[in-house]
């Protein structure tokens, strides 16, 4: 049975340091009750209490992984129903479906489209996860040598899709180093799919008909000693799909009922024919509240809008989305190019970028560390002026970039442009546009005014 904060509380040392983040260590008990804190953010807890608190210190939704390496997908660990309470922790899996009936062709294009799909947005590429191969042909060869194709051409995490535990012995001879997820056990193959996931250490996939019966499973999995288990509802319809996914959360986290305490797995590639309508329903279960999400095909077209939503969900919300410091190079600078200078919260990053790139002017653009907060804030935050601006122009390299010291500054901070002047001897510092919006016709002017 979990414990309350109260009963948390006692065992803690007490010293309301602060250094878990909250000012008490009543308040963190309470958070640690609620789900709502790791007990590794008390540095001053000893072992002995951390292996008794261990049950009610875990996340109510048990975090695994699918993969290895840098490609490797962490799923689960969530702890709030909703992102504004606190954030959501570990976005979803893209999963693209190969079916082991498809022929050569076929297979060789969709993982090619897998590999050259992702996109560069505020300085993290967005790509899909997984590929699930999935046994029609009832051949173990067969099945096997899709599943060595697919790992010699993705470095991605795998899904091996069979209910015949003598077909997934066969795909784990070829990837089992690589802890692919096991999809799926039911009712009729549940000690034989238990046993191989337990002897290749892998992830299982749990499928019943009903959310009863997958408590049932779960339960029988869980004494058998697996604990890394990821939940299919059977759900095949959008509305019932999205029943499940909410059931299973709200289970989990405000229940703490550790049967459905795992993350999930949905099938859109399963509930319609239709490729947009299959995407649409995707876009649900990214926000309600899948863990893995298998498509039968990818398109740029809807992959992107997916990979965004994503993002956008999955980024805390008590944080300002931020653009990795550095050099910008836009329209292909030289020398002489202008420099304009702004802070890295991403909104202003593209807005200004997207600009300069309108203006057809070579330019770069440097994005000085701000704590993702735009440059009215960051100034009155005392994150953007001279005292930053100077120290980071210097290290940054532009210097060996361009003959020319003239730094363009928004016109915003229009305030600091006499100290950065001292800050960066012999530095011409030039006044920009208050808005973003007329940094074409600056940059223009400036240019023609070369000539």
């Amino acid at each position: 049975m979990a414990l309350t904060g109260i009963e948390i509380y006692k065992k803690l040392p007490k010293t309301n340091c602060g250094k878990c983040g909250v000012p008490t260590c009543l308040a963190f008990a309470m958070n640690l009750a609620a789900g709502k804190a790791e007990l590794s953010s008390c540095p001053d807890v000893s072992e002995e209490v951390k292996r008794e608190l261990a049950e009610a210190s875990a996340p109510p939704i048990r975090p695994l992984t699918i993969g290895t390496g840098e490609q490797s997908l962490k799923i689960g660990g969530e702890t709030v129903m909703f992102r504004h309470e606190k954030t959501f922790v570990n976005p979803p899996g893209l999963a693209l479906l190969i079916k082991d009936s498809m022929g050569e062709e076929e297979i060789e294009e969709k993982i090619s489209r897998f590999n050259q799909l992702q996109y560069e947005r505020v300085g993290l590429l967005l790509r899909p996860d997984l590929i699930a191969i999935k046994e029609e042909s009832k051949e173990p060869q067969k099945f096997a040598e899709v599943v060595k194709k697919v790992k010699e051409k993705s470095k991605n995490g795998i899904i091996l899709m069979s209910n015949n535990s003598d077909i997934l012995a066969a795909g784990l001879q070829v990837c089992k180093d690589d802890k692919p997820l096991i999809y799926a056990a039911n009712k009729e193959n549940l000690d034989n799919l238990a046993n191989l996931a337990k002897e290749n250490s892998c992830p299982l996939a749990v499928r019943g008909e009903t959310i009863e019966e997958l408590v049932e499973l779960t339960t029988k999995l869980s004494e058998k000693g697996l604990k890394d288990l990821v939940l299919d509802s059977g759900a095949r319809t959008l509305r019932q799909v999205l029943e499940d996914q909410t059931i299973i959360r709200r289970a989990a986290l405000l229940k703490k009922f550790r049967a459905l305490g795992f993350p999930t797995i949905a099938f859109p590639c399963e509930m319609t024919n239709n490729f947009m309508e299959e995407a649409t329903v995707a876009s649900v279960l990214i926000a309600k509240y899948a863990g893995i999400i298998v498509l039968s095909d990818l398109m740029g077209e809807s992959l992107f809008p997916l990979l965004l939503e994503r993002l956008n969900i999955y980024t805390d919300p008590q944080r300002p989305m931020a653009t990795k410091e550095g050099i910008y190079e836009i329209n292909n600078p030289g020398e002489d190019s202008p420099v304009l200078v702004t802070t890295n919260f991403s909104l202003t990053y593209f807005i200004v970028s997207g600009e300069i790139e309108s203006s057809r002017v070579p330019a770069w653009l440097l994005v000085q560390e701000a704590e993702g907060l735009s440059v009215m804030t960051a100034w009155a935050a005392d994150k953007f002026v001279a005292e930053t601006i100077a120290p980071f122009v210097k290290k940054c390299g532009i210097m060996d970039k361009v003959k020319h010291k003239k730094l363009i500054i928004p016109g915003y901070a229009a305030q600091i442009s006499g100290e950065l002047e001292e800050e960066l001897s012999g530095w011409e510092i030039i006044i920009g546009p208050r808005e973003a919006s007329h940094i074409p016709a600056f940059l223009k002017a400036r240019q023609e005014g070369k000539k």
